[in-house]
This record gives structure tokens, C-alpha cells and sequence, in this order.
């Protein structure tokens, strides 16, 4: 059995920018979207983290860096699809995922049973494997300030 754990962060972008919030591949209605190079979806990073990190084939970046064009506006859940087949052929299988949305603004819980539907699609698993929760900061730090979403996640793998 392997343990991988993730975390990603990412501001707010600009109201002026126009971006939507995307969120375990699930478009959440809100003001702003998150900035980044790909579609800066926090919980598909995070779990695409922590399942490489425990078959230890690196991590994010490294395999979709924010420095090739290919990936500026990608679907994290086409790179978590990816990272699922990676851990795949080193011989791992998914048993199952467990992630925290960080969030002080919107309100999640409405659309995590999608998020978690999209996720287990894209990890090539079943739903029941998969477990989203959402939570806020009580307005402390970055996150409960409404600058930006985190996520956590942790995986176990199985030989």
C-alpha cells in the first residue's frame, strides 16, 4: 500500500478576466475564477498531486509545467486522467481518494456529489472511492480572507 498527499492553492483572478470557477471539474456559479496557467481547478491538482506523490513519479508541474503553451487553459481533468494512467502503468491501482476544498466563499456543498462524479470519471474509478468535503477558515488566513481556494488531498494506492 502507498499514502500520497497534495495540497494547491491558488488566488483569486481578476473580475476582469472573466474566468469561471472550476472546482473537481464541476463549474461553480461565483464573481471570479481562480488564476493560473491551466483552468487552476485547486482539487484536481491537489488529488493529481498526491496520487503521483505516492507512486512517486513527482508531482504536478513537473510532468505539466506552466511554462509550455500546451497547457495554458487545459482541463484538470484531462492531466488527472493522465496522472491516473501514469500511476496505472507503475503498477498502482486507486483504492481510494479523500480531498478538503478550503473555501471561504462560495458555498460548496450543493455541488460535491458532482465534483465527485467528474472525479472518479477522470480517475477511472468508482464514486463511492471518492471523497470530496468543503470547509472554510472562519475568515483566518489567505483563504478565509476570500483571496483564494486550497485543497488537500490524500490517496492510498495498493500494489
Amino acid at each position: 500500500m502507498r499514502i500520497g498527499q497534495g495540497y494547491d492553492v491558488h488566488r483569486f483572478a481578476p473580475q476582469a478576466d472573466k474566468r469561471p470557477l472550476i472546482l473537481g471539474g464541476t463549474h461553480i456559479p461565483y464573481g471570479c475564477g481562480l488564476a493560473g496557467h491551466s483552468d487552476a481547478d485547486v482539487l484536481a491538482h491537489a488529488i493529481s498531486d498526491a496520487l503521483l506523490g505516492a507512486a512517486a513519479l513527482g508531482d504536478i508541474g513537473g510532468h505539466f509545467p506552466d511554462t509550455e503553451a500546451a497547457y495554458k487553459d487545459a482541463d484538470s481533468l484531462v492531466l488527472l486522467s493522465k496522472v491516473c494512467e501514469m500511476v496505472r502503468r507503475a503498477g498502482f491501482e486507486i483504492c481510494n481518494i479523500d480531498a478538503t476544498v478550503v473555501a471561504q466563499a462560495p458555498r460548496l456543498s450543493g455541488f460535491i456529489p458532482e465534483m465527485r462524479k467528474r472525479l472518479a470519471a477522470a480517475a477511472g474509478t468508482d464514486a463511492g472511492r471518492v471523497s470530496v468535503k468543503a470547509t472554510t477558515e472562519e475568515g483566518l488566513g489567505f483563504t478565509g480572507e476570500g483571496l483564494g481556494i486550497s485543497a488537500h488531498a490524500v490517496v492510498l494506492l495498493d500494489e
